[in-house]
């Protein structure tokens, strides 16, 4: 059983069945889940993606300066991370949310020593801002947090079950992993994250684990040691 995990959602994940913004229901679903391993004594970090709000490469497409779009995608990190930890709260969890931009009284200025003070004390870091860095993804401060909190693993919460061969939604003989080396995703150029999470994850020797986030009970099911989607490692 891992002691420390670190768990990325995407923002669109959290939209459900909608085509933007929250779906509350979903955001419930997620808030008990997360409150199953914590109960068992597991160590949560968790970093959430804004694609369902606000992303910046989108706004780029319009016109805005990238600077300017990634800063506005980072604020929409910081909605979907207080709306989990509302929803964690009415679970009965505690959560802190930290921000890598400074927004007291919104949430605490995020380091590693308070994030980390915080899960040994049974509250859910939910951490928010990307890296406080426009040009670097939701995945990248993934990674970066992870390696950082020292994280046994990094656990990609998804809405496919796995990496496959090839998209299964477009290839109906794509065939899914159950284990892969992060040489052989690279030769293979699977598009699981982005290249510099996926880099930090290699040098450091985080695995990852690619899951279906949106069945229930997966999450209790992975830290309980079920084999569940795809594992990453050297």
């Amino acid at each position: 059983m891992y002691k420390r995990i670190l768990l990325k959602l995407s923002g669109e994940s959290l939209q459900g069945n909608q085509k933007y913004g929250i779906d509350e229901q979903k955001l419930d679903e997620y808030a008990i889940q997360i409150k199953e391993i914590v109960q068992k004594g597991i160590e949560v970090a968790i970093v959430i993606g804004g694609g369902n709000i606000f992303r910046g490469l989108q706004g780029v497409n319009k016109g805005f300066d990238r600077v300017r779009g990634d800063q506005m995608g980072m604020l929409a990190t910081i909605i979907n991370s207080l709306a989990l930890q509302s929803a964690l709260e009415s679970q009965e969890t505690k959560a802190q949310v930290f921000t890598s931009i400074g927004m007291e009284p919104v949430g605490e200025s995020y380091s590693k020593w308070k994030a980390i003070d915080a899960m040994k004390n049974g509250a859910v870091a939910i951490i928010a801002g990307g890296t406080g860095n426009p040009y670097f993804t939701t995945d990248t401060a993934s990674a970066l947090r992870a390696v950082e909190l020292e994280t046994n693993v990094l656990l990609k919460g998804t809405r496919v079950d796995g990496i496959y061969t090839a998209d299964p939604e477009k290839d109906p003989t794509a065939t899914k992993y159950s284990e892969i080396t992060f040489n052989e995703v690279y030769l293979k150029n699977l598009k699981i994250m982005d290249l510099t999470a996926f880099t930090l994850c290699r040098e450091n020797k985080l695995p990852i684990i690619v899951f279906d986030m949106d069945k229930k009970g997966n999450l209790a099911k992975l830290i309980s040691g079920e084999t569940i989607g795809t594992l990453v490692k050297e």
